[in-house]
């Protein structure tokens, strides 16, 4: 599930980012994917390509890595998001969702640590 306005653009310095071409309220699930899960093993095989920037820790253990499809893999991140991603291990999906109202021409971005308003640094900002 898409919601219908969701674009992708690419930006300078960020490569691809989400946009939404229609406003969105606050607590709107705008994405609903499956995911491709893979185990520890892959992940270090994965860690050595590209995907590596586009794949998400799963599993209650966290023990395994998953790509998810549709947009998902394509939100750029902030530490003050406008989504929030959420898990389901037992459906092997990722659902994006709003925290505040967005505006039309938006990007839409997540938060790479899990909750939207972490500050934690990432891994590409500890480098």
């Amino acid at each position: 599930m898409l919601l219908s306005g969701l674009f992708v653009e690419y930006l300078q310095g960020k490569g691809r980012g989400v946009f939404t071409n229609v406003p969105i309220g606050a607590g709107e699930i705008i994405e609903v994917s499956p995911v491709i899960v893979m185990s520890a093993r892959e992940r270090e095989a994965l860690d050595t390509t590209a995907l590596h920037d586009y794949i998400f820790v799963w599993g209650e253990e966290q023990n395994q890595c998953c790509m998810a499809l549709g947009y998902i893999p394509l939100y750029n991140h902030s530490y003050a998001s406008n989504c929030e991603y959420f898990m389901d291990f037992d459906k092997n999906t990722m659902m994006i969702k709003t925290v505040r109202n967005i505006v039309a021409g938006e990007e839409l971005t997540i938060n790479y640590n899990g909750d939207w308003n972490n500050e934690k640094p990432v891994w590409f900002d500890v480098q």
